[in-house]
């Protein structure tokens, strides 16, 4: 038997299908956008807790950066490029900041130019560029580059065709001489018109600029053996007052009055500042132990007299594994005043230079960077992923 389905049925589906059709096409139709909005931010003068973290990117260097880091809020402010193992200092009144980088003109060939880009710290934006006769192309490390207490001159250290620096002068946007230092690297500044920079035979090369524009040069006595016990080229140094603390791989500590005349002080030990027997060198480099190590394995709080240095337990050669916790000095007693566990090992450490510092270490691995109260070591906050290859900070104030 057959039914007939009512007329009415019929016309309610039809009915149905087409609202349905009808709300399908609506729903499809393609959103109205709105026009986008471009804006400019200008950042506020920079706080003693307005830093910049150098990022060289390793996996891909030619794509380097600098970041600009709230560590108040953890907040990433801004970055600008730093192509191939660049370098960065900031002026005394952190109003600018340079960074010394390389590029080709075709990406990854062609003519070289190795540059000092000057940019604004509020803006962002490139105030000078200027073209170096050449830059030291390595890892970076601080003194591949520094900064006159006054701000008035950047020391570029180069390799080619010799060793030497080279000399900016920020305000005439030039270089204004090229100083050979033939034996020795790196620079360290001194006053407004000074550089150091250690020598392989374990000196000190010490360079004044003239107002003539010729450069003087004297040599220190030797005060360390580079075979034997090598010393860390991150050392922290102030260019205000030439106060700097070199280290050496088993964790002698020599403090250093930088100048054309640089006085070095009879070393003491970090582990005996610590209570334990003193680290051995290269003549007994197994011996397991308490040493510092790392990439930018110390840092200095200037008006306190506190030496921030990362430490680890291993054998002579291990002078670049990460530290697995902060041992914390007071320079006047050479005495450990803190010692600081760390939730995850760092091949840096960072310290603001106020009244309430603040520390900074980061995760080789994640590049998650870790932001701590310098007096306690108590992780206030964690910036996830920051960058790739997180090598050192700069603050207000440190030189």
């Amino acid at each position: 038997m057959s039914f007939l389905r009512p007329r009415k049925s019929w016309l309610g589906l039809l009915l149905g299908s087409a609202a349905f059709i009808s709300a399908a096409a609506v729903q499809a139709a393609e959103p109205v956008l709105q026009t986008e909005q471009s804006d400019v931010v200008t950042l506020k003068p920079y706080s003693p807790h307005t830093i910049l973290v150098e990022d060289a990117v390793y996996t891909h260097n030619k794509d380097g950066r600098v970041d600009v880091v709230d560590a108040d809020r953890g907040v990433l402010l801004g970055m600008v490029q730093a192509a191939y193992n660049a370098n960065m200092v900031m002026t005394p009144d952190a109003s600018r900041f340079y960074v010394g980088e390389t590029t080709w003109e075709r990406g990854n060939r062609g003519a070289r130019n190795d540059l000092l880009a000057e940019y604004d710290a509020q803006t962002l934006k490139i105030t000078a560029d200027e073209k170096l006769p050449s830059r030291a192309l390595v890892t970076p490390k601080r003194n591949n580059m520094a900064i006159s207490a006054d701000g008035g001159h950047v020391y570029v250290y180069q390799m080619s065709p010799a060793n030497a620096v080279e000399v900016v002068d920020t305000k005439e946007h030039k270089v204004s001489q090229t100083v050979e230092i033939p034996g020795c690297a790196l620079t360290y500044a001194w006053g407004n018109s000074g550089f150091s920079s250690l020598c392989a035979d374990g000196t000190l090369t010490n360079v004044s600029l003239g107002a003539d524009g010729k450069a003087s040069v004297t040599h220190s006595a030797p005060f360390f053996e580079p075979d034997k016990d090598g010393i860390f080229e991150q050392s922290p140094s102030v260019a205000k007052d030439g106060q700097t603390y070199f280290i050496s791989y088993s964790g002698k500590v020599y403090p250093t009055t930088l100048s054309a005349n640089s006085t070095v002080q009879a070393p003491w030990s970090l582990q005996e500042g610590a209570g334990i027997k003193p680290a051995s060198d290269a003549s007994a480099p197994f011996e397991v132990t308490w040493r510092p190590g790392g990439w930018q394995m110390s840092a200095l709080h200037k008006d306190t007299h506190e030496l921030y240095v990362l430490m680890h337990r291993g054998t002579f050669w291990t002078h670049k594994d990460a530290g697995t916790e902060v041992w914390v000095y007071n320079t006047d007693t050479h005495k450990r005043i803190r010692r600081m566990p760390l939730k995850v090992a760092s091949t840096m450490v960072g310290v603001t230079q106020d009244a309430a510092p603040l520390m900074f270490t980061a995760d080789e691995d994640s590049g998650n960077f870790f932001i701590s109260d310098a007096r306690t070591g108590k992780l206030l906050r964690t910036m996830k992923g920051l960058g790739t290859s997180l090598i050192f900070t700069v603050a207000p104030g440190e030189g």
